[in-house]
């Protein structure tokens, strides 16, 4: 498979993000994730619309929605799940590279229940990433984040995600990475990503 240095989601390289591959197609974790374990799945070629996809991609692209949803159902503990693909900007679509949502349900995590589809048409994933890749965080802000993270995993801090009708900040690079890391290894070794491949960056029109 081709290095994850390689991967765009649009125009922005994740390959920090990535957490499965396959010939076609690879899941990332999320910027702003509605809840936790909100993914996407995106087709590794650059294609605005779904129509736009060849049958090839279509079959690799929901098989890898099928195999991802099936792990993440399990390890965020989920009681069902949202699938979603916006197609097109009236559909609320916001990059123009398609991908599919994964989004883990629990009892009570939006009232009402389908108040998620309202946050989901909400996002703005060009707008995110534009803005948390304009500026790199310096080493300090770096080690202070590590700091709070695990103070965090030791549970003397409180999680990102409560709250969810708040304000969602976009995640740090090291907090994905490492989302990215644990999810990986989930998977069957044909599947799963190899970090340390390439920075990501901004990149050329």
């Amino acid at each position: 498979m081709a290095s994850l240095s390689t991967l765009r989601f649009a125009s922005f390289r994740v390959a920090h993000q990535v957490f499965f591959q396959s010939a076609l197609s690879y899941g990332l974790v999320n910027l702003k994730p509605l809840v936790p374990g909100h993914v996407l799945v995106v087709p590794r070629r650059v294609t605005p619309r779904f129509r736009d996809l060849t049958p090839e991609e279509v079959t690799d692209l929901f098989q890898s929605v099928h195999q991802i949803s099936r792990v993440i159902e399990q390890e965020y503990s989920a009681q069902a799940l949202n699938i979603a693909l916006q197609d097109g900007p009236l559909a609320g679509q916001s990059v123009p590279h398609v991908h599919v949502h994964i989004i883990p349900r629990r009892a009570k995590d939006f009232e009402p229940l389908d108040e998620m589809y309202n946050a989901l048409d909400a996002k703005n994933l060009s707008q995110d990433f534009a803005e948390a890749y304009a500026s790199r965080p310096t080493r300090g802000e770096r080690k202070a984040f590590e700091a709070e993270l695990r103070e965090r995993e030791r549970g003397n801090v409180e999680s990102p995600f409560s709250g969810i009708e708040g304000e969602r900040k976009p995640r740090a690079r090291e907090e994905m990475q490492r989302e990215a890391e644990r999810l990986t290894g989930l998977f069957p070794e044909a599947n799963r990503a190899v970090f340390g491949q390439g920075e990501e960056e901004r990149a050329e029109q």
